[in-house]
């Protein structure tokens, strides 16, 4: 698994190949071909020709686990008329460094990917169905599989759900944990829809990141700075990981105190995790 999953993962249609660069230039951490939602049925085929062409000759842009150069695809749910050729064209070019597999379901799915795939090829298995979250531990122990998303909007309406917070805190919570029993990557969170609140974008981060989520998908490139401020410490917070660290390191081995609380091992933890993560 990476030392640093990213934060972010833009979105950005595969039938239009001239956003391709301005996507890979906003700043994310990671870029998303996307040749499912963003595409209509009678687009599909030309759209992956030109994510093709992109990731075959470096044009895709974006940057994945320290692999400038190279982009994830969201490919057509198994399920689809368009899965298997979507498979078949992109998983041997190394400049993917990743599918991102919709409504994923079972471990099956992900090894058929894996199949004929490049040996440094990843798979984002977004959990969006009853069926996939039913099957967490199975898609958490997939080959390949550094991290799982979550499919919030979809989930929603798989379920007959209305509202994306504390109807979901469950199904938050249980994501965050599969992940960790499975040794993997902390997982991504959903969507935010609002492209103009930039306020309740970075609320909807930090709400995600205090479950334990590490990153979230964006829709939108004006999105990507306001998860960013949600992902990283603040001044105070660092701050604050230095003050415990200095008191432990001249405590010899007596109980100390900072801003009136006491200092166990799991504040120790939580500041040396804080510094790392600065």
């Amino acid at each position: 698994m990476s030392a640093r999953l990213p934060r972010s993962y833009l979105f950005v249609p595969g039938n239009r190949p001239e956003r391709f660069e301005k996507a890979h230039a906003a700043g994310a951490d990671a870029v998303i071909l996307d040749l499912e939602d963003a595409v209509q049925p009678d687009e599909k085929p030309a759209a992956r020709a030109a994510v093709q062409a992109a990731v075959s000759g470096g044009a895709a842009g974006g940057a994945s686990n320290g692999a400038s150069g190279s982009a994830w695809v969201r490919v057509n749910g198994s399920d689809t008329s368009w899965f298997n050729d979507d498979i078949a064209a992109l998983v041997e070019h190394r400049g993917v460094a990743g599918i991102v597999l919709p409504k994923a379901e079972t471990r099956g799915q992900i090894e058929g990917i894996l199949a004929h795939a490049h040996p440094r090829l990843s798979v984002l298995p977004i959990v969006e169905t009853a069926r996939g979250f039913a099957n967490l531990a199975e898609l958490c122990a997939a080959p390949r599989v550094e991290r799982i998303a979550f499919g919030t909007l979809d989930f929603q309406i798989d379920l007959g759900i209305d509202g994306d917070r504390e109807e979901l805190d469950l199904f938050r919570s249980q994501i965050v944990l599969s992940s960790r029993l499975a040794g993997i990557g902390a997982p991504v969170d959903g969507v935010s829809t609002t492209l103009t609140d930039m306020e309740q974008i970075e609320a909807d981060a930090r709400r995600g990141r205090r479950f334990g989520f590490g990153g979230k998908l964006c829709i939108h490139p004006k999105q990507i700075e306001a998860v960013h401020r949600a992902y990283a410490w603040s001044d105070a917070e660092q701050a604050w990981a230095i003050r415990v660290l200095a008191v432990v390191e001249t405590s010899n081995g007596a109980a100390v105190a900072v801003d009136g609380k006491m200092v166990d091992m799991p504040v120790i933890l939580k500041a040396r995790r804080i510094l790392a993560g600065a």
